[in-house]
């Protein structure tokens, strides 16, 4: 007698049995039917889209790598103009190292005790690795421009040069001691170095006079995936933040205003097209991994008698 199937229930009889089989048919619902051919189906779309696109991401290469690719080679000479250095002056919340010599050890010790009271500072001075968080040896600058020396008292510091201080310092010294030695410097120069560099981080620079190329290079430079021609710089002037662009590749940037760096300076190197391509591929070659395990699934409960 020839058995027919309930009208709520399908047969399962895909291009995958194999012609001649002795493995018996399995019903399926019409919702398990269903559900297992749309898997199947998106399963290898999802598989053929995963190999087109990692074709596809492998051909990327970054492109406009090397630095000042319109400087000549070696054989001609080419002269640049570079801007002029700006002195740093000193603001709110920076740490001053002041050292007072005098002849006499007992007051030099004296002029010199408070110098060692520390601040947290993150980074370390000169630090060609990732740097952490350190305490920094000096003098804070209080929220009214002032710092308090011991004998010569509250001196105002706030938009001054380091020079201008260490003038002013050893004018009131001279009153009391004879001949003293004065010497100032900021301890917190920090510059951030953030995006595509070998070690992102906050750097605090042993010397007030750095460049651009001085913090990258302190970051460990710029990665393969860093946009060499597109290098942010952002820093706060008035209590507002400026924005202005690099362009590695070209010499023009030594003639910049904004090549000498300032404390607090931030600089964000973009991704480029490669990276971003990178970051996609990685994900579609998860999801094709996940496909692929669903379609051997589905061959699975295709060929397996439940």
């Amino acid at each position: 007698m020839k058995v027919i199937p309930p009208a709520h229930t399908i047969a399962w009889n895909g291009p995958l049995l194999p012609k001649k089989s002795s493995v018996k048919m399995k019903f399926f619902t019409r919702e398990q039917g269903a559900l297992l051919c749309l898997m199947k189906k998106r399963g290898w779309s999802w598989l053929m889209i995963g190999i087109i696109s990692m074709g596809i991401f492998s051909c990327a290469t970054p492109k406009n790598i090397t630095y000042f690719k319109d400087v000549p080679d070696s054989l001609q000479n080419k002269e640049v103009d570079q801007a002029s250095y700006k002195t740093p002056v000193i603001q709110v919340d920076d740490i001053l190292q002041v050292s007072i010599q005098t002849l006499d050890p007992n007051a030099t010790t004296l002029l010199n005790q408070q110098n060692t009271a520390s601040w947290p500072v993150t980074g370390t001075p000169g630090s060609s690795t990732a740097p952490t968080s350190s305490g920094v040896a000096g003098y804070l600058v209080d929220k009214e421009g002032y710092i308090t020396l011991p004998l010569i008292g509250k001196l105002l510091v706030k938009d001054k040069s380091t020079s201008q201080v260490r003038d002013e310092i050893k004018a009131k010294a001279a009153e009391f001691y004879k001949d003293p030695v004065v010497n100032v410097r900021l301890a917190n120069f920090k510059v951030t170095v953030l995006g595509e560099v070998a070690r992102p981080s906050t750097y605090v620079m042993p010397n007030e006079k750095v460049t651009l190329l001085d913090a990258l290079g302190m970051a460990g430079d710029l990665t393969i995936y860093g946009k060499r021609e597109n290098v942010l710089l952002i820093r706060e002037k008035d209590n507002k933040k400026e924005f202005v662009r690099f362009n590695l590749n070209k010499s023009n940037l030594f003639a910049s205003p904004y090549y000498y760096l300032q404390q607090g300076d931030v600089v964000y190197v973009e991704p480029n097209k490669s990276k971003i391509a990178s970051t996609d591929g990685a994900r579609l070659r998860n999801i094709t991994i996940v496909s692929s395990a669903l379609s051997v699934l589905i061959v699975l409960l295709t060929r397996v008698k439940f």
